[in-house]
């Protein structure tokens, strides 16, 4: 509450306090001090912050400036407000207060005279108390007057070797009442407040004198004591071992004053903590070892602080601490639910992992792999699955890392050695058993510092890591009971020893409609509460949501379009919070209103058949993509072009089409002329984005097949699958997405792989209902149906 800001000095003159014309009241507001005390005859600043202290000094100053100064009890015998604070203080003298720019105050107080607390008055809204001031003695004995030489003898060379103000010494030898010289030398005396509070209400003046030359005397003594040590310590070192001299000078001290050390302590304290955290005796062992080391060690040296770090990890590790699980799976498909719109595979995967976990509790399990395109909500699932289960959660961003000793920490000889970041996770969150979310871990690097990708096969497999032994603390650790789980945006850059080790959930990326049901119940809510609206300044409709979705976002997850959706609610708070609008509806035409001109558009298709012009279908990051094909010809030798930043697969798929092509010419109805006198030249549209894989297959032989053999292809149809050079159709990847690209461009027929049949289970119902399918085994029925008129003209549907 109030600390002193310098020593106490006598007053530059007499108080007066005999006579003083200040009268002392019976009821007085009282002052509680923390670890000070206030003699009469003394004057002492205060910096005061309480706002109860300084409204008490505010009305003390409008009055009779009077405050009774107590010291608070070190040691209260109970709760009761009398016992907090010393039955004897001293009636002070408020002589002056300045205010600070920091709303605290200054004040220089001058005790006057002992008083005694009869009983407390009230306690707000400050402590007022009745008091009654002590007699103030005025012997004069022949002891008296030798306590009093002694004293001020005793002081003069205590200020010598203290190097306390002239002024002090001055005006002590110049004090001629021996009440106030007691007074004032324990003022300026290294005592606790019990030894002080002691001379305080000690009102008999020898009595007080006896207890001061005593104390007085203990003092000089341990000066002396202390100058005789540092002389015995000089004569033994030489001068330019200052370190050596110091440690010598502190054990010296402590053998002379017989007290434990602050070094004995401390690992008296480590020591109880060692047997409160439950270690397993091997680490238990360890640290006990350390502490032994400890105890030979000097407190200044730099061994002594690596030691008392690596104890200070050991004692705080979760060695035995671990959250109660809570396996209710209904609660847990509830709260994924909540978290999650669709993903209805990715939650049934869960949901069947937590099942297991709940009836074989030996933390044994696989560890999960969310795998996926960035945004589609990976990490949230980790944290849906902490909650569900009642588990701390931590993340690990592994991008970039490079550093094996980020994992399994750094060996102790080096400066600065800390654990790796799994130990340091462990003892943040306090627990055993949390969820460790290994985000990213796709990008780990590897260089001269190791490889990271080999430490974590340890930390990995539920078989080892019971054992894991990070590099700093040198000893094993249990990490069975974390539940680890990893995340990757492609799974083939993860180590294949790596991904053994890990259950591969694929997580697959948006459709549109999933898209605007996400948009419409979280992101939009979000985003409204981050902008300080409220719902009713703002509406989306679902055209509108998806005129976003089209034109402003190309992506597999829903971060930007939680950004489009961010900027749309910042413009219109800016409006909202300058009084021009009360609520906006955003719909499809005015979207671009807020958002500018949308970045992207719907690429043109054929509107009729055309001759070498076929309809393929890719798989993105950010979704299913239709590509058009175009090839055309022109007097050569056979040769064959590709252009449009094909990849190398896509080339081979290219030139496995023609080389098809070209051995099955007369089932097909193609002249040789057209192989061996012309050359062909194939492009992709989109030139600056890089495409590649097999899938267009199909798709590229139907463009020159119909090409050479002068056949429009159907402008209604897609296609996708791998081809060979006997003609066989094999099975592709995304068949979801791909499709949900068709329905949405208009696309009213597909044709694909026999084998991808079994993926239209994944593609929602109002999609395929919309859509007739032609499941293909070979690259002859392909072209069957891909080189036919058109039925009807393209009509775009909502995907």
């Amino acid at each position: 509450m109030s600390k002193p800001e310098d020593i106490a000095v006598p007053p530059l003159k007499s108080s007066g306090i005999g006579d003083s014309p200040i009268r002392i009241p019976e009821a007085c507001p009282a002052l509680l001090l923390n670890d000070v005390l206030i003699f009469p005859n003394t004057i002492v600043p205060l910096a005061i912050s309480s706002p109860a202290m300084i409204a008490m000094i505010n009305d003390v100053l409008a009055g009779h400036r009077v405050v009774a100064a107590f010291s608070r009890a070190q040691s209260p015998p109970s709760d009761k407000p009398e016992d907090q604070f010393y039955s004897v203080g001293t009636a002070a003298h408020i002589m002056k207060m300045f205010r600070m720019p920091d709303e605290t105050i200054r004040v220089l107080i001058q005790g006057m005279v002992r008083v005694k607390r009869l009983e407390i008055l009230k306690t707000d809204p400050y402590l007022q108390v009745k008091i009654q001031p002590m007699q103030i003695p005025r012997d004069s004995t022949i002891q008296i007057e030798g306590l009093t030489r002694t004293v001020i003898s005793d002081f003069s060379k205590y200020a010598e070797e203290n190097t306390l103000p002239d002024e002090v010494r001055i005006a002590v030898h110049n004090i001629a009442d021996p009440g106030a010289l007691a007074d004032i030398v324990a003022s300026n005396l290294n005592l606790s407040i019990s030894e002080k509070q002691e001379i305080l209400e000690q009102n008999a003046l020898e009595a007080r004198l006896t207890l001061v030359a005593t104390h007085l005397s203990r003092e000089l003594e341990l000066l002396k004591i202390g100058t005789e040590i540092r002389g015995k310590v000089e004569r033994e070192l030489e001068s330019n071992q200052k370190e050596y001299y110091l440690r010598e000078q502190l054990k010296a001290i402590r053998r002379e004053l017989g007290e434990d050390s602050e070094v004995s302590t401390e690992i008296t304290e480590f020591e109880r903590k060692v047997t409160e955290a439950a270690m397993p005796t091997h680490a238990a062992d360890a640290a006990r070892k350390e502490l032994d080391r400890m105890k030979v060690m000097s407190a200044a040296s730099a061994e002594y602080s690596v030691s008392r770090t690596y104890i200070e990890w050991l004692v705080n590790l979760p060695w035995s601490k671990a959250s109660v699980d809570e396996l209710n799976l209904i609660q847990a498909e509830k709260e994924l639910d909540e978290d999650h719109y669709g993903l209805g595979e990715v939650k049934t995967r869960i949901l069947e992992f937590l099942a297991v976990r709940k009836l074989k509790r030996d933390n044994r399990g696989p560890i999960l792999c969310f795998a996926g395109p960035p945004g589609v909500g990976k990490t949230s699932l980790g944290r849906s699955i902490a909650r569900s289960m009642n588990r701390e959660f931590v993340r690990m961003s592994l991008g970039g890392v490079r550093d094996e000793a980020e994992i399994r920490g750094h060996r102790r000889t080096y400066v600065g050695a800390m654990p790796g970041r799994i130990i340091q996770s462990l003892r943040r969150v306090g627990v055993k058993n949390p969820v460790i979310m290994l985000d990213e871990i796709d990008k780990l690097g590897m260089d001269f510092r190791g490889d990271p990708a080999s430490a974590l096969l340890e930390v990995l497999d539920p078989a080892q890591n019971y054992t894991f032994s990070d590099h700093y603390l040198d000893v094993e650790f249990d990490l069975s009971s974390v539940f680890f789980i990893t995340t990757a945006n492609d799974v083939g850059l993860i180590p294949g020893p790596l991904r053994d080790r890990m259950e591969i959930i694929e997580i697959p990326s948006y459709i549109t409609d999933e898209k605007i049901q996400i948009g419409l119940r979280y992101l939009l809510p979000r985003q409204i509460e981050e902008s300080g609206l409220k719902s009713s300044h703002l509406a989306i409709t679902e055209d509108g949501m998806r005129a976003i979705i089209r034109g402003y976002t190309r992506e597999a997850g829903v971060r930007r379009l939680e950004q489009r959706i961010g900027a749309i609610c910042r413009k219109i708070a800016r409006s909202v919070a300058e009084g021009k609008r009360k609520r906006v509806n955003i719909t499809a035409n005015t979207a671009s209103q807020y958002l500018g001109p949308a970045p992207y558009a719907e690429d043109g298709l054929p509107e009729a058949p055309q001759v070498g012009v076929a309809l393929g279908l890719a798989w993105t990051p950010v979704g299913g993509e239709i590509l058009v094909i175009e090839s055309t010809s022109m007097p050569g030798s056979g040769k064959l072009q590709v252009t449009g930043q094909l990849g190398d697969v896509m080339k081979e798929s290219a030139q496995i089409a023609l080389s098809y092509l070209h051995a099955h010419a007369r089932e097909l109805n193609i002249a040789e002329e057209g192989f061996t006198k012309n050359d062909v030249h194939l492009h992709v549209p989109e030139g600056a984005q890089p495409k590649e894989g097999p899938s267009a297959g199909i798709a590229l032989a139907s463009s020159l097949a119909s090409l050479l053999s002068n056949k429009p292809v159907r402008n209604d149809m897609c296609m996708t699958g791998e081809i060979t050079l006997t003609g066989q159709v094999l099975p592709v990847g995304g068949i979801r997405e791909k499709i949900v690209a068709a329905a949405r461009r208009g696309i009213t027929t597909i044709v694909m792989p026999k084998a991808n049949e079994k993926d239209l289970f994944y593609v929602p119902d109002h999609i395929k209902s919309r859509l007739k399918f032609h499941f293909v085994n070979d690259l002859d029925q392909a072209l069957k149906l891909t080189l036919r008129a058109p039925i009807k003209k393209r009509g775009a549907v909502n995907a």
